[in-house]
């Protein structure tokens, strides 16, 4: 990968090291602080944390309009490989979308999304926003355009493959898992989805619990 990775790493040996993959596109940019006050919680209980920039995203140096899944794909699956000691992939939304080839003593999963439906909201965003503008557009149109050139989304300027590969990705199994959904109901993880905020924030709670089902995942799967 050729972009930023922040990292967090606990006072002493870590216990094990937490990959996280996060939501995928403006998603990313809502949960951000989130994940790295879970990042600093987990570092407080033993854990290196570590949150890399996908290439096309945030600080790498490639465009977004050159990446499609698989080249995420294969990266994340190459920077897991060089992490040393046990290792925990822990995906968000759309990011259980390409963490399937990264191997891992553990894999936790919160909210998985697929990703035709990842793409619907795109989608509407730019129809809603074209129609805003005076312009108009619809679903069907965008699609079509979209198999010849590159089609901007929600501020992303995607290519023909990453539209293509994204409406017909599907999440895929990977084992040992725990998966949760987010909400208030039995198995699900306390919170509200942050992704469908509109401006970036954090939810210092929901992090301490992301936090701590990492950690005891990790325990469940023989990580001490």
């Amino acid at each position: 990968m050729d972009g930023h990775r922040l990292r967090i790493d606990p006072a002493g040996t870590p216990r094990a090291t937490v990959l996280f993959v996060p939501p995928l596109f403006e998603e990313a940019n809502r949960t951000r602080r989130t994940l790295v006050l879970a990042m600093r919680a987990l570092a407080a209980d033993g854990f290196a944390a570590l949150l890399p920039d996908l290439p096309g995203q945030n600080e790498s140096l490639t465009p977004l309009v050159e990446v499609d899944l698989a080249r995420w794909i294969e990266a994340l699956a190459a920077i897991a490989e060089r992490i040393d000691g046990p290792l925990i992939v822990a995906s968000l939304r759309g990011g259980c979308l390409i963490d399937h080839r990264s191997k891992a003593a553990a894999h936790w999963r919160l909210a998985p999304a697929g990703g035709a439906s990842l793409l619907r909201t795109l989608l509407r965003a730019r129809v809603s926003a074209d129609r805003e503008a005076g312009a108009s557009s619809s679903l069907e149109s965008l699609q079509a355009e979209a198999r010849n050139t590159p089609l901007l989304l929600a501020g992303n300027l995607l290519s023909p493959a990453m539209i293509a590969q994204l409406g017909g990705a599907e999440v895929q199994p990977v084992a040992p898992l725990r998966s949760l959904p987010l909400g208030s109901g039995d198995g699900a993880l306390p919170g509200t989805p942050l992704w469908l905020r509109a401006e970036p924030g954090e939810d210092a709670a929901m992090a301490h619990t992301i936090a701590t089902d990492i950690a005891a995942w990790g325990v469940a799967c023989g990580i001490n």
